[in-house]
């Protein structure tokens, strides 16, 4: 039995998608928007500055993944001790065809391999 709620589908990507590659440029949500999920159409790795930009809200203790910084590192906001430790940036890190990575991001940049970017609030 499934929920209809537009909420619950906004959070799951039903704002839309976007498909990115290689040697595309990076890409970017629509305005007030974020990326919420990306699939991984084949092995994919990221540009290491610009690759996977997080739309944190380190005071709150919600940090997602990219390749510019670590998610959940203390050294990012170490005066709020509720940030954990050891958390890691993912420039470089190979992801596999069908992996989906859930989180918030701002920008998209491909360096290798294609996927496919769900849009949501």
């Amino acid at each position: 039995m499934g929920i209809n709620s537009t909420d619950t589908a906004y959070n799951f990507g039903q704002m839309g998608s976007a498909y990115t590659a290689a040697s595309n440029p990076a890409i970017t949500p629509p305005t007030n928007k974020v990326f919420i999920a990306i699939t991984m159409v084949t092995a994919c790795t990221f540009d290491s500055s610009t690759g996977l930009i997080a739309d944190n809200n380190i005071a709150n203790g919600l940090e997602y993944i990219g390749t510019a910084a670590a998610a959940h590192d203390a050294a990012l906001s170490p005066d709020l001790g509720e940030s954990g430790v050891g958390g890691l940036d993912v420039n470089s890190v190979p992801f596999p065809a069908g992996l989906t990575i859930y989180g918030r991001w701002t920008e998209i940049d491909v360096a290798t391999g294609s996927c496919v970017a769900y849009i949501g609030d």
